[in-house]
């Protein structure tokens, strides 16, 4: 096996399972159910749905790395040195593998086979609704079931986009044109080719346009009357048009990207919080998270309060002030107070209360905040792009005397640049402003670091660049005899891609 990572569906859990041992993405070791049947059934469809939102809280990506684990540590937002190390920027060493320390080559390995796999999952669904999915659901089901899926899709080749795309995309004439990521839209395992990142962007907004019309049919959908349901936090309409905001305001698409924003901000059912007492996570203002099961005992080696504090993902309290522009404990924004951060006085450390005052288990994706913010981006008017940005400010307890101007495009990037560091603390969507408008340079919070271009572009795996697809590799398989799995066939399952 060419360093493969597999999916096993365990129906009977309703969830999917890490494993390492098949060659297959198969239902059959786990409940002796073949694909075939699995498909049968609505609550097949929906299990499968299911298990892919689940396996997003994996380690290797959105249950850590993708959100307050890597991301974080790569835009400095800890003090907390993993074991190894006592050096910051050993954690952009990301062509060689450690012995110790922060190991950023392996985790960013094995963050590219995780959003592959699932990427895999979510091909493999779309082929069952092709397949059968007219025949055996309800046409709002089988729309939202696709609509989720192509979302899916889309959202996980975006996070490989971020990483592994160039800098600055909207910025940079030569960023289109950049080879970087292979966009997998089959089944079967055969070598999909490195696309330039412009043709990446396309496929993506094409996936989430169509998510959206199949998921149009929950347009006036109030996500403050459906807490508790499934509907709530998963990649319901809003959430993709949140999406599709996020996506457009990468590309530069700045008038799209205000449309969409807009539309939620109006629409949703969601406003923003004055308060984040017992709720730091604001889960009221989460438009798309998902849910992990047990997360305060999950997550206890990264976020926890008492005699062990500095083992885990603290910062001293002089990089609070500094991230949240604040003086001690007196800080007027809500973000940097007790409801958000527990500090130790004694030791002069702090550690966010996210993930430890967190009784909904939500790990956010995408919050509404960041939809204000990207109005503000694309505001064309000084006085309205300052609006949208102080209105969050102001919400968060920052006085109105205090309202940050928008009047250049400079000016607007730095008070976006604090807010973004402030608001999503611990969410993992700092690292990635700062790479979209390609700020290199030494880090506000963190005079120790200085970043440059190299520092925001992962490598391709050892694996992809072995085993990838090239003129000369796919040659060599074809010397070889390799043969390929049609996508149409309807196997048992599907052979996890070799990308």
């Amino acid at each position: 096996m060419k360093n493969r990572l597999y999916i096993i569906i365990a129906i009977l859990a309703g969830i999917f399972t890490l494993s390492s041992c098949s060659d297959w993405l198969d239902v059959s070791p786990k409940t002796n159910v073949p694909a075939e049947e699995l498909f049968e059934t609505e609550n097949g469809y929906m299990s499968a749905l299911a298990g892919i939102y689940i396996s997003m809280t994996g380690d290797n990506i959105y249950g850590k790395n993708l959100t307050f684990g890597l991301m974080e540590q790569l835009a400095q937002m800890y003090d907390k040195l993993p074991d190894g190390t006592n050096d910051r920027a050993s954690v952009y060493i990301y062509n060689q593998q450690t012995s110790g320390g922060f190991n950023t080559k392996s985790a960013l390995e094995n963050m590219w086979q995780s959003q592959y796999n699932l990427i895999a999952n979510t091909n493999n669904l779309l082929k069952w609704l092709d397949t059968n999915g007219d025949i055996v659901l309800e046409e709002n089901t089988h729309n939202m079931i696709r609509g989720e899926a192509l979302a899916l899709r889309a959202h996980l080749h975006f996070d490989l986009l971020r990483g592994w795309g160039p800098v600055n995309y909207a910025g940079n004439p030569d960023a289109r044109n950049t080879k970087c990521i292979p966009y997998r839209t089959v089944t079967d395992d055969s070598k999909q080719p490195l696309l330039a990142a412009g043709e990446v962007v396309e496929k993506i907004i094409n996936d989430l346009v169509q998510a959206k019309s199949f998921l149009s049919y929950e347009a006036a959908l109030d996500l403050s009357e459906y807490e508790g349901t499934s509907r709530r936090y998963r990649l319901n309409y809003h959430a993709v048009n949140a999406l599709l905001a996020r996506v457009y305001n990468y590309a530069g698409l700045y008038e799209e990207a205000k449309v969409c924003a807009l539309e939620v901000i109006e629409n949703c059912g969601l406003e923003l919080q004055s308060a984040n007492d017992n709720d730091p996570i604001l889960t009221n203002e989460v438009i798309f998270g998902i849910n992990m099961y047990e997360l305060k005992d999950n997550l206890s080696d990264y976020f926890a309060v008492g005699e062990k504090m500095t083992t885990k993902y603290y910062l001293n309290i002089s990089t609070l002030n500094s991230i949240f522009e604040s003086v001690g404990s007196e800080s007027e924004d809500m973000r940097a107070k007790g409801t958000a951060f527990y500090r130790n006085n004694e030791q002069q450390n702090a550690i966010s209360l996210k993930y430890i005052d967190n009784d909904n288990e939500i790990i956010p994706l995408i919050r509404l905040p960041e939809m204000y913010y990207i109005a503000c981006e694309a505001a064309e008017y000084s006085t309205e792009s300052a609006a949208y940005i102080n209105l969050v400010r102001n919400k968060r307890g920052i006085s109105r005397a205090k309202d940050v101007a928008c009047d250049t495009d400079e000016q607007r990037t730095a008070a976006l640049n604090k807010e973004y560091r402030k608001e999503f603390y611990g969410e993992g969507q700092y690292f990635w402003f700062l790479k979209t408008h390609g700020a290199t340079g030494t880090l506000a919070h963190c005079p120790d670091v200085t970043l440059v271009e190299e520092n925001f572009i992962f490598p391709l795996p050892d694996a992809e660049l072995e085993y990838g697809w090239t003129e000369e590799n796919d040659a060599a398989d074809d010397n070889e005899g390799n043969t390929r799995e049609d996508e149409q066939t309807g196997n048992e399952g599907v052979i996890t891609p070799r990308i």
